[in-house]
């Protein structure tokens, strides 16, 4: 019966990732509903507070977008990009890196790969190089931002386990940090100089490659910087809050002292951000949730709504049978469960829903928690299939023709950079886990 079961879990994820957009949320839920009336399992709780979290994250985001402070942040890493062009294959990765780790989503990325792609090609540097590095940069520091729908997913897990905000930060921001520097390591060695490569140079050939141009850029508005100071400080304040639990308000309820959770502080800052972004910036209320950053987090809130749900509810419902037959071996190898994080993020294709998915299991066999915060950086498997929209917005943009999909699919340009800073990234995790336990 367990297998019947697991079999609809699976169907449903990758009909839903196949589908695309809210296509995994709503397929969750159709898996749900047989799971329920088809074998009798009994629903969990559906991740509420999670949602919400996310949902007001990304509402500030993306009135940060409509601000036009997206935009500013563009044109300072264009700026430091092109004083640097040589050094561009590790420059561009810090950069994707910051926007993320500000921002709470990788989607920012798409705004600054072209401009990757203009100054390696202008510099001479085979565009593959920082591209694929700065794609998997802009994906693995989800796992650090402190206002990520995944990092929020994962401190809501853990907060039952005494796991305050600093303590996951302290631990994924250095760790995803050396993933990245190795993923660049790796990344500076692929393919043939660009003078060399054959693909390009047959572009070249037939005209398909048109000389670098650099359009007039026209004046921001003052509203983009103070949209961008608002964010960030929005952020800060949520890391504070985090960090050091004295400065959350407190109230005696019952004789207890309960102080003020962190899903309520992410909910009431980033809500208030996006309420002084729009009155600071005075735009249309309405041009927000057009945007695409906006887009991309409401299908990441349905996708989340329909899989964690559907997976909370086999885990819940069979674990017994998963305490008595993966407890030991993955407590002998925790290393495992990483494994088991990274295969289920490529079949997800969101590191929140990974971990709402996942990561219950790892809690109820016992994992240590120090060695689940130290495996959060294996959810970000999914450039493994390059299906994933920034791979593809990344290949479409280098017109050089050096960033590709290879002739068997995986072996295309993100593969070995993505793999070695995965890698990299648990592995330093668990050594800071280590030292810091």
């Amino acid at each position: 019966m367990i297998a019947l079961e697991f079999l609809v879990v699976l169907a449903a994820i990758l009909i839903g990732a196949r589908i695309g957009g809210i296509g995994l949320g709503v397929m969750g839920g159709l898996g749900l509903a047989v799971l329920t009336f088809g074998f009798g399992l009994r629903p969990t709780n559906a991740p509420i507070d999670v949602m919400l979290m996310i949902v007001a994250v990304i509402t500030a985001a993306a009135c940060l977008q409509v601000a036009g402070g997206m935009d500013w942040l563009v044109r300072q890493a264009e700026r430091l990009l092109r004083r640097n062009p040589r050094q561009i294959t590790w420059y561009a990765p810090l950069v994707t890196y910051g926007f993320t780790l500000c921002a709470g989503t990788g989607h920012v990325a798409y705004a600054v790969l072209p401009v990757i792609a203009e100054v390696a090609r202008e510099a001479g540097v085979r565009p593959e190089r920082p591209l694929s590095i700065a794609v998997i940069a802009s994906q693995v520091a989800i796992t650090a931002s402190p206002i990520s729908a995944a990092t929020v997913a994962l401190l809501s897990l853990l907060a039952g386990r005494g796991v305050e905000l600093a303590h996951i930060l302290m631990i994924a921001i250095p760790a995803t940090l050396c993933g990245v520097a190795a993923g660049a390591l790796v990344a500076s060695r692929l393919g043939p100089e660009l003078e060399h490569d054959p693909v390009y140079q047959a572009r070249l050939a037939a005209g398909q490659v048109a000389p670098p141009h650099r359009g007039e850029l026209q004046p921001l508005p003052a509203r983009a910087r103070h949209a961008v100071a608002i964010f960030l400080l929005a952020a800060i304040t949520v890391v504070l809050l985090g960090s050091l639990p004295a400065l959350r308000p407190a109230w005696q309820v019952d004789g207890q002292l309960q102080t003020l959770n962190m899903a309520s502080v992410i909910e009431i800052v980033m809500l208030s951000a996006a309420a002084l972004i729009l009155l600071t910036a005075r735009v249309p209320a309405e041009q927000v949730v057009k945007g695409s950053v906006f887009r991309a987090g409401a299908a990441a809130v349905i996708g989340i709504f329909g899989v964690a749900w559907m997976g909370d509810t086999f885990i819940q419902a069979n674990m017994a049978f998963f305490s008595g037959e993966i407890r030991a071996t993955v407590a002998a190898a925790p290393w495992l469960f990483a494994v088991a994080l990274f295969a289920m993020s490529i079949l997800l294709y969101s590191q929140a829903a990974t971990i709402r998915a996942l990561m219950p299991l790892g809690i109820a066999l016992g994992l240590p928690t120090p060695a689940l915060i130290a495996m959060f950086p294996a959810v970000n498997g999914y450039f493994f299939i390059p299906n994933y929209p920034t791979v593809i917005a990344a290949i479409n943009f280098d017109a050089t023709g050096t960033t590709r999909i290879g002739r068997w699919l995986l072996n295309h340009s993100f593969m070995l950079p993505g793999l070695a800073c995965s890698v990299v990234a648990v592995g330093s995790g668990f050594a800071l886990a280590h030292l810091l336990a």
